[in-house]
């Protein structure tokens, strides 16, 4: 299998600060569910990466927004949280250019800029590891997840919609 880039600058990042991972290859599984499967982990340890653009109040600011992968997002909680009025997901062309990933191969750390990352506070509450696509949907990354909170230091922003909080 060739490295992608993303694969190889996560690793990277991931050995500098000394975290505790494992990389796992898999074959390409669609959804959550089916990964989670194929992985051997529960499906609230996938780290799901939504891209949103956030518009209004003068604000427009791309978000890589990271909550587990058996909750769902409530976009307007994202805008309102980075300070403008509306959310939506980004264009596959957007998630590419920022990402350098296809959609659901995306891992939880931003490695462009303009991408800011958040991620929502249930996703450090029941697990000891996370894990997430690495850059492909061929290859994961499962991480502890006090390491993925010290390294990518998102800003946590409550975003799961109130419903599946319980």
């Amino acid at each position: 299998m060739s490295e992608s880039p993303i694969f190889i600058q996560l690793t990277q990042l991931l050995d500098k600060h000394n975290a505790r991972y494992r990389v796992m290859e898999h074959p390409t599984a669609g959804k959550s569910e089916e990964v989670a499967k194929v992985r051997g982990t529960q499906l609230g340890q996938g780290a799901k990466g939504l891209v949103c653009h956030v518009k209004g109040n003068g604000i427009r600011q791309h978000v890589l927004a990271i909550l587990p992968a058996d909750k769902q997002a409530d976009l307007s909680k994202i805008a309102h949280a980075i300070g403008g009025t509306r959310a939506s997901l980004a264009s596959p062309k957007e998630v590419d250019d920022l990402t350098q990933c296809v959609f659901g191969a995306i891992p939880p750390f931003s490695f462009h800029p303009s991408l800011k990352l958040i991620a929502d506070p249930y996703l450090f509450a029941r697990f000891e590891e996370l894990a997430f696509n690495a850059g492909t949907l061929e290859r994961s990354v499962i991480l502890n997840t006090e390491d993925y909170r010290r390294i990518a230091n998102p800003t946590l922003v409550s975003f799961i919609r109130d419903s599946e909080t319980t």
